[in-house]
């Protein structure tokens, strides 16, 4: 067994490197002559600039410059765009609001940039931000869902007055209609699923470079997009051509896709650079990032699942709305849209009709979260599905069972623009049930009731749809010196890369791991890459990876077949040695790297469709009907993400994603005041992060069915514990409360929220 090979439970490589020290992140580097921004954000939800007044500001000691929206206008710069297709009611195109990355005229949520102040220190341009004075006349404000739709609701853009940026739907409605019609049992639910904050270990941070002679934008700082990013602003904000603009993304603390989309700052610290003559940097602080990063969820939906008297799914109607916020980030609509996508579960359901609109609030923008789309859905479905479990007294399990694709029914064709290619759902669940001792759940609840405690057993089937097809490219290197030198285009923000393309590419080469020096994040390294997103960067850049080391194989062939004085068809490559065929003489690939004073390859992968890993999540959780407050009890998960590359990888993802799930589920929230659009979570004093005491042990297990559809037959990991957690965890809630009929819970299930509804309870059964 080669040991640092795909499937090896093989340490993290780069671990040593940060855990001494040697980490590269944003305030790590040195750089010379850096002055520093600070940003005036806005107040206000919704305000006029009536005017802007910086006297006083621009002569306090140690400031450069402040910008105004005013100077970007003057320059001539872009908008931040939306790149993701997609269309309203009537055809036509989804309606982008216009975002310059500096405001001149009207502030459209709290937190928005309304001047920037450059100087010296950090501390100048903080305390001159302070002294910038704007006029503001507060407008009406849209706070959420609720107030952006309707007949009586305010309009944000004249060019929009029904608040209403994008719609779409999929199914088939009349056919829906008709299973309705016939239907035996129907249930009916409305769930919210509140909107979040990623909260990355280290908080969003730029540092922006011009170089006056060459003309060329330097941007350094966290981000899972190099070239994309390049892209969107040289093409958007400066209009001009992708290569004058590097982006370095380095060593960054988490993202969860909060890193994803271009952000004003990004634009303005590159824009300041060029007109001060010096690097700029900007670090956000904790409280700044509640209101400048793009958040997460945030949607609305009612749902309906039609059943026969077997408990046979007929048909599912959903229809949701999602608060994209003030602007439409560059993925505003994939959220949205790819939960839309992945309503049908792992299940058979014969009709199908879903459907989203996308409205505009005074709110953050956006973006994808870990999941992205994916535990809106399965929180839709599987709650649903446990409804009618009770409604129909059957057991939850059976009726899953009794719905499930078969192993045998792919590919499947979901009917609402999905073709699952492979899986073996029922096999996946039973592993789990196993695991996790389900049969053994009744007698630890009756165990829970003599300690007056309410249990409860959640149950979710997940899916996901990851790694759509765009482009990865890796590039490798071995140079003579026995230095292999690998150039990835995806970006790290701590998933293992450094581990994992040694593992595809060492036995693939037959190289020494420790002579191996990967490099990503940097967008000129590789020609192209679309970047870290969408738990992607195995199937596409580990694929990349492979085809880069057959091509390097490849290019030392004639080389080898000239040392070896044989033909090049007769070359063969077995474990870091080219070899006659049939016969026992052979050449070292350092032979021929250094006869042929070195090679170089580089590969591009595209996948032809996306892969689909699933899982399935059971949790059981204690709530204590005295405080509503919530214990996770066991918390097991059976994942078929197609071929394992790193079980102890692998099981680091899985944890940490069910981690984030049950925050989300019990504990997190971003809320705004719904008359002004306030944000009301700005701290850690009120957004509530998951601790290590209100985790159990978390139980995983790999069931894979590898895929066909790149070279290492990889599904994808990074969301599957997210996804799976949140209704896993909301349904054990929803379980434990059901026998007092209080199991209408919406997120975040806090102790007050579940002290309230068993208080009400208790009250309506007293009348």
């Amino acid at each position: 067994m080669i040991p640092f090979a795909p499937g090896q439970p093989v340490l993290r490589v780069e671990d040593r490197r940060h855990l001494t020290g040697g980490g590269a992140f944003l305030d790590d580097l040195a750089v010379p002559e850096v002055t520093f921004a600070a940003m005036v954000r806005s107040p206000h939800a919704h305000a006029r600039l009536a005017g802007i007044r910086i006297d006083d500001a621009v002569s306090m000691p140690g400031v450069l410059a402040i910008l105004t929206g005013a100077d970007y206008e003057a320059d001539g710069l872009g908008r931040i765009p939306c790149l993701d297709e997609c269309w309203r009611r009537d055809g036509s195109p989804v309606w982008v609001p216009p975002r310059p990355a500096l405001t001149a005229d009207c502030v459209r949520y709290v937190g928005e940039i309304a001047a920037m102040v450059i100087a010296e220190t950090a501390v100048q341009a903080q305390e001159a931000a302070d002294c910038v004075e704007i006029l503001y006349e507060p407008l009406a404000a849209v706070a959420g869902i609720q107030q952006a739709i309707g007949p009586r609701a305010t309009t944000m853009w004249d060019d929009c007055p029904d608040n209403e940026l994008f719609f779409d739907h999929q199914g088939d409605e009349g056919a829906v209609d008709r299973a309705f019609g016939t239907a035996v049992h129907i249930v009916h639910q409305r769930l919210v699923h509140h909107r979040l904050s990623a909260n990355t270990l280290e908080p969003r941070g730029y540092v922006g470079s011009f170089e006056g002679e060459t003309g060329r934008y330097l941007l350094r700082g966290g981000g899972q997009s190099p070239h994309g990013l390049r892209d969107q602003l040289a093409t958007y904000i400066f209009d001009i051509p992708s290569d004058r603009i590097r982006v370095i993304t380095g060593d960054m603390g988490g993202s969860f896709g909060m890193r994803g989309p271009l952000y004003p700052e990004q634009a303005l610290v590159l824009w300041a650079a060029r007109r001060v003559g010096r690097p700029v940097k900007w670090v956000a602080s904790r409280s700044e990032g509640f209101v400048s990063d793009d958040h997460g969820r945030d949607l609305i939906s009612e749902a309906s699942l039609a059943l026969d008297q077997d408990g046979k799914f007929l048909a599912l109607r959903v229809s949701a709305n999602a608060n994209v916020g003030a602007y439409l980030a560059v993925k505003g609509p994939r959220a949205p849209l790819n939960t839309l996508a992945l309503l049908s579960g792992v299940y058979e359901i014969p009709a199908l009709h879903v459907s989203i609109s996308g409205v505009c609030s005074n709110t953050n923008p956006t973006s994808p979260y870990r999941g992205a789309g994916g535990p809106e859905a399965a929180t839709i479905l599987e709650r649903l599905i446990d409804k009618a479990a009770r409604k129909i007294q059957m057991d939850p399990v059976t009726l899953r069972q009794k719905n499930f694709v078969g192993a045998d029914s792919f590919p499947h064709d979901t009917g609402i623009g999905l073709i699952y290619d492979c899986g073996d759902f029922p096999l996946v669940m039973k592993t789990a049930m196993d695991l996790a001792d389900c049969a053994g759940f009744a007698a630890r609840r009756d165990q829970s009731r003599g300690r007056g405690r309410l249990r409860g057993l959640g149950i979710c089937n997940a899916i996901e749809q990851t790694a759509r097809p765009s482009p990865e490219s890796v590039r490798i290197t071995l140079d003579p010196g026995d230095i292999a030198h690998i150039a990835v285009g995806t970006a790290s923000q701590g998933q293992g890369h450094e581990t994992i393309y040694r593992q595809i590419i060492c036995p693939a080469l037959g190289l020494d791991p420790d002579a191996m020096r990967i490099r990503g994040g940097d967008s000129d390294a590789v020609v192209s890459g679309a970047g870290t997103f969408n738990s992607r960067s195995a199937v596409a850049g580990g694929s990349a990876a492979v085809l880069a080391a057959e091509k390097i194989i490849e290019a030392g062939k004639p080389t080898a077949a000239s040392l070896l004085e044989a033909a090049i068809a007769d070359i063969e490559f077995d474990r870091g040695r080219y070899v006659i065929a049939g016969t026992d003489r052979s050449v070292t690939l350092d032979a021929v790297v250094t006869e042929a004073s070195g090679l170089s390859a580089e590969a591009m992968f595209i996948p032809d469709s996306p892969t689909f890993p699933n899982g399935t999540h059971i949790c059981e959780i204690e709530i204590d009907p005295e405080t509503g407050r919530v214990a996770l009890q066991r918390y097991t998960t059976v994942d078929d993400v197609g071929n394992v590359l790193n079980p102890l990888l692998l099981e680091g993802q899985i944890q940490g994603g069910v981690v984030q799930g049950m925050g989300q589920a019990l504990l997190e929230a971003i809320r705004f005041d719904p008359e002004t659009g306030q944000t009301v979570t700005g701290s850690f004093m009120d957004y509530a992060m998951p601790r290590a005491d209100d985790v159990c042990a978390i139980e995983t297990q790999s069931c894979p069915v590898p895929t066909a559809l790149n070279p290492l037959g990889v599904k994808g990991a990074g969301e599957a514990g997210t996804v799976g957690a949140v209704p896993a965890v909301m349904c054990a809630v929803a379980d434990a409360l059901a026998a007092l009929g209080a199991d209408d819970l919406d997120m975040p299930a806090t102790p007050e929220t579940i002290w309230r509804a068993l208080s009400q309870r208790m009250e309506n059964l007293a009348e």
